[in-house]
Protein backbone atom coordinates (compact mmCIF):
# COMPACT_ATOMS: atom_id res chain seq x y z
CA UNK A 1 0.00 0.00 0.00
CA UNK A 2 2.95 2.36 0.51
CA UNK A 3 3.75 2.02 -3.17
CA UNK A 4 0.07 2.43 -4.01
CA UNK A 5 -0.15 5.54 -1.83
CA UNK A 6 2.71 7.03 -3.83
CA UNK A 7 0.94 6.22 -7.07
CA UNK A 8 -2.32 7.67 -5.80
CA UNK A 9 -0.55 10.86 -4.74
CA UNK A 10 1.05 11.09 -8.17
CA UNK A 11 -2.31 10.46 -9.79
CA UNK A 12 -4.01 13.12 -7.70
CA UNK A 13 -1.44 15.72 -8.71
CA UNK A 14 -1.76 14.86 -12.38
CA UNK A 15 -5.55 14.72 -12.21
CA UNK A 16 -5.62 18.15 -10.59
CA UNK A 17 -3.69 19.54 -13.53
CA UNK A 18 -5.73 17.62 -16.09
CA UNK A 19 -8.29 19.81 -17.86
CA UNK A 20 -11.53 17.87 -18.14
CA UNK A 21 -14.54 18.34 -20.35
CA UNK A 22 -18.09 17.59 -19.18
CA UNK A 23 -19.76 14.30 -19.93
CA UNK A 24 -22.35 14.36 -22.67
CA UNK A 25 -25.17 12.03 -23.59
CA UNK A 26 -27.30 10.77 -26.42
CA UNK A 27 -30.18 8.30 -26.43
CA UNK A 28 -29.71 7.24 -22.82
CA UNK A 29 -25.92 6.78 -23.17
CA UNK A 30 -23.56 9.23 -21.49
CA UNK A 31 -20.03 9.48 -22.89
CA UNK A 32 -17.68 10.45 -20.08
CA UNK A 33 -14.42 12.05 -21.17
CA UNK A 34 -13.85 14.42 -18.29
CA UNK A 35 -15.69 14.77 -14.99
CA UNK A 36 -18.82 12.72 -14.33
CA UNK A 37 -20.90 15.09 -12.22
CA UNK A 38 -23.06 13.88 -9.32
CA UNK A 39 -26.38 12.55 -10.58
CA UNK A 40 -28.22 9.63 -12.12
CA UNK A 41 -27.32 8.17 -15.52
CA UNK A 42 -28.42 5.32 -17.73
CA UNK A 43 -25.51 3.74 -19.63
CA UNK A 44 -22.08 5.38 -19.22
CA UNK A 45 -19.22 4.83 -21.68
CA UNK A 46 -15.59 5.90 -21.28
CA UNK A 47 -14.48 6.25 -24.92
CA UNK A 48 -11.24 5.04 -26.47
CA UNK A 49 -8.32 6.84 -24.77
CA UNK A 50 -10.79 8.89 -22.71
CA UNK A 51 -10.45 9.83 -19.04
CA UNK A 52 -13.49 9.73 -16.74
CA UNK A 53 -13.14 11.00 -13.17
CA UNK A 54 -15.81 11.24 -10.49
CA UNK A 55 -15.98 11.83 -6.74
CA UNK A 56 -19.72 11.09 -6.90
CA UNK A 57 -22.23 10.48 -5.71
CA UNK A 58 -23.40 8.94 -8.98
CA UNK A 59 -25.98 6.29 -9.85
CA UNK A 60 -25.63 4.38 -13.12
CA UNK A 61 -28.58 2.20 -14.06
CA UNK A 62 -27.52 0.33 -17.22
CA UNK A 63 -23.83 -0.44 -16.91
CA UNK A 64 -20.49 1.32 -17.17
CA UNK A 65 -18.19 0.45 -20.09
CA UNK A 66 -14.52 1.39 -20.48
CA UNK A 67 -13.13 1.15 -23.99
CA UNK A 68 -9.56 0.56 -25.18
CA UNK A 69 -7.03 2.92 -23.60
CA UNK A 70 -9.67 4.48 -21.36
CA UNK A 71 -9.15 5.57 -17.75
CA UNK A 72 -11.84 5.33 -15.08
CA UNK A 73 -11.36 6.73 -11.57
CA UNK A 74 -14.28 6.58 -9.14
CA UNK A 75 -13.51 7.99 -5.71
CA UNK A 76 -10.29 7.89 -3.72
CA UNK A 77 -8.73 5.75 -1.03
CA UNK A 78 -8.26 8.90 1.02
CA UNK A 79 -11.95 9.91 0.93
CA UNK A 80 -14.05 7.22 2.60
CA UNK A 81 -17.47 8.25 1.25
CA UNK A 82 -19.75 6.21 -0.97
CA UNK A 83 -18.97 7.20 -4.54
CA UNK A 84 -21.13 5.22 -6.96
CA UNK A 85 -23.98 2.74 -7.25
CA UNK A 86 -23.80 0.94 -10.58
CA UNK A 87 -26.33 -1.57 -11.91
CA UNK A 88 -25.55 -3.54 -15.05
CA UNK A 89 -21.95 -4.06 -13.99
CA UNK A 90 -18.59 -2.55 -14.94
CA UNK A 91 -17.01 -3.83 -18.16
CA UNK A 92 -13.53 -2.88 -19.42
CA UNK A 93 -11.58 -4.03 -22.49
CA UNK A 94 -7.89 -3.10 -22.81
CA UNK A 95 -8.37 -0.12 -20.51
CA UNK A 96 -5.48 2.02 -19.29
CA UNK A 97 -6.70 2.30 -15.67
CA UNK A 98 -9.76 1.00 -13.81
CA UNK A 99 -9.85 2.44 -10.29
CA UNK A 100 -12.97 2.08 -8.15
CA UNK A 101 -13.30 3.03 -4.48
CA UNK A 102 -16.16 2.91 -1.97
CA UNK A 103 -18.86 1.90 -4.45
CA UNK A 104 -21.60 -0.69 -4.95
CA UNK A 105 -21.56 -2.67 -8.20
CA UNK A 106 -24.59 -4.76 -9.13
CA UNK A 107 -23.91 -7.10 -12.03
CA UNK A 108 -20.25 -7.73 -11.31
CA UNK A 109 -16.97 -6.39 -12.69
CA UNK A 110 -15.37 -7.80 -15.84
CA UNK A 111 -11.92 -6.52 -16.86
CA UNK A 112 -10.09 -7.99 -19.86
CA UNK A 113 -6.64 -6.92 -21.01
CA UNK A 114 -4.83 -3.65 -20.47
CA UNK A 115 -2.78 -0.99 -22.24
CA UNK A 116 0.69 -1.63 -20.85
CA UNK A 117 2.47 -0.35 -17.70
CA UNK A 118 3.20 3.19 -18.88
CA UNK A 119 1.10 5.98 -20.35
CA UNK A 120 -2.23 7.62 -19.71
CA UNK A 121 -2.92 10.59 -17.44
CA UNK A 122 -0.80 9.26 -14.56
CA UNK A 123 2.25 8.19 -16.62
CA UNK A 124 2.10 4.73 -15.02
CA UNK A 125 -1.00 2.54 -15.09
CA UNK A 126 -2.76 0.63 -12.35
CA UNK A 127 -6.03 -1.10 -11.68
CA UNK A 128 -7.41 -1.05 -8.16
CA UNK A 129 -10.77 -2.10 -6.80
CA UNK A 130 -11.02 -1.20 -3.11
CA UNK A 131 -13.62 -0.97 -0.33
CA UNK A 132 -16.40 -1.90 -2.73
CA UNK A 133 -19.42 -4.21 -2.59
CA UNK A 134 -19.67 -6.33 -5.73
CA UNK A 135 -22.83 -8.30 -6.42
CA UNK A 136 -22.23 -10.71 -9.29
CA UNK A 137 -18.55 -11.59 -8.98
CA UNK A 138 -15.26 -10.25 -10.31
CA UNK A 139 -13.12 -11.36 -13.25
CA UNK A 140 -9.82 -9.80 -14.26
CA UNK A 141 -7.88 -11.51 -17.04
CA UNK A 142 -4.86 -10.55 -19.12
CA UNK A 143 -4.11 -7.22 -17.45
CA UNK A 144 -0.60 -5.89 -18.20
CA UNK A 145 -0.23 -2.67 -16.21
CA UNK A 146 2.29 -1.43 -13.64
CA UNK A 147 0.41 -2.36 -10.44
CA UNK A 148 -2.78 -4.19 -9.58
CA UNK A 149 -4.82 -4.37 -6.38
CA UNK A 150 -8.04 -6.00 -5.18
CA UNK A 151 -8.39 -4.99 -1.53
CA UNK A 152 -11.06 -4.85 1.24
CA UNK A 153 -13.97 -5.74 -1.03
CA UNK A 154 -17.17 -7.61 -0.17
CA UNK A 155 -17.97 -9.89 -3.11
CA UNK A 156 -21.16 -11.88 -3.61
CA UNK A 157 -20.00 -14.26 -6.32
CA UNK A 158 -16.70 -15.80 -7.35
CA UNK A 159 -13.44 -13.93 -7.96
CA UNK A 160 -11.28 -14.95 -10.93
CA UNK A 161 -7.78 -13.46 -11.28
CA UNK A 162 -6.21 -14.99 -14.38
CA UNK A 163 -3.11 -14.24 -16.43
CA UNK A 164 -2.38 -10.77 -15.10
CA UNK A 165 1.25 -9.63 -15.47
CA UNK A 166 2.38 -6.38 -13.84
CA UNK A 167 5.73 -4.58 -13.85
CA UNK A 168 5.84 -4.01 -10.09
CA UNK A 169 6.99 -7.12 -8.19
CA UNK A 170 4.82 -5.92 -5.32
CA UNK A 171 1.78 -5.92 -7.58
CA UNK A 172 -1.22 -8.27 -7.84
CA UNK A 173 -2.22 -7.60 -4.22
CA UNK A 174 -5.34 -9.62 -3.40
CA UNK A 175 -5.97 -9.14 0.29
CA UNK A 176 -8.51 -8.39 3.04
CA UNK A 177 -11.51 -9.37 0.90
CA UNK A 178 -14.66 -11.19 1.95
CA UNK A 179 -15.69 -13.46 -0.92
CA UNK A 180 -19.02 -15.29 -0.86
CA UNK A 181 -17.97 -17.73 -3.57
CA UNK A 182 -14.73 -19.15 -4.94
CA UNK A 183 -11.33 -17.46 -5.33
CA UNK A 184 -9.63 -18.72 -8.49
CA UNK A 185 -6.13 -17.57 -9.48
CA UNK A 186 -3.81 -18.85 -12.18
CA UNK A 187 -1.05 -17.64 -14.50
CA UNK A 188 -0.44 -14.33 -12.70
CA UNK A 189 3.04 -12.77 -12.52
CA UNK A 190 3.81 -12.03 -9.76
CA UNK A 191 1.46 -14.47 -8.04
CA UNK A 192 -1.31 -12.82 -6.01
CA UNK A 193 0.09 -11.70 -2.66
CA UNK A 194 -0.38 -9.53 0.41
CA UNK A 195 2.50 -7.33 -0.75
CA UNK A 196 3.18 -4.38 1.56
CA UNK A 197 -0.52 -3.75 2.20
CA UNK A 198 -0.24 -5.08 5.78
CA UNK A 199 -3.71 -6.48 5.19
CA UNK A 200 -5.38 -9.62 6.47
CA UNK A 201 -6.02 -12.94 4.71
CA UNK A 202 -9.06 -13.17 2.47
CA UNK A 203 -12.20 -14.73 3.92
CA UNK A 204 -13.53 -17.12 1.27
CA UNK A 205 -16.71 -19.13 1.81
CA UNK A 206 -16.11 -21.33 -1.25
CA UNK A 207 -12.92 -22.88 -2.66
CA UNK A 208 -9.51 -21.30 -3.12
CA UNK A 209 -7.74 -22.61 -6.23
CA UNK A 210 -4.41 -22.26 -7.98
CA UNK A 211 -2.15 -19.42 -6.87
CA UNK A 212 -4.66 -18.20 -4.28
CA UNK A 213 -4.76 -21.31 -2.11
CA UNK A 214 -4.11 -20.11 1.45
CA UNK A 215 -4.02 -16.43 0.49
Amino acid sequence: MRRLAFLLCLGALVATAFVVAPAFGSGGTTTCDGTLAPGTYQRVVVPQNGVCLSDGPVTIQAGLFVQQGGTLVLGSEENAVHTATISGGVHATNAMNVQIHFSTINGGIDIHGGSGPFGGPFDVTWNTIEDTTINGGYTEAGYDGFWNGFIRNDVHGSVNVIGNTVADPDGNEVVSNTIHGNLNCQGNDPPPQVGDSEGSPNHVTGRETGQCVGL
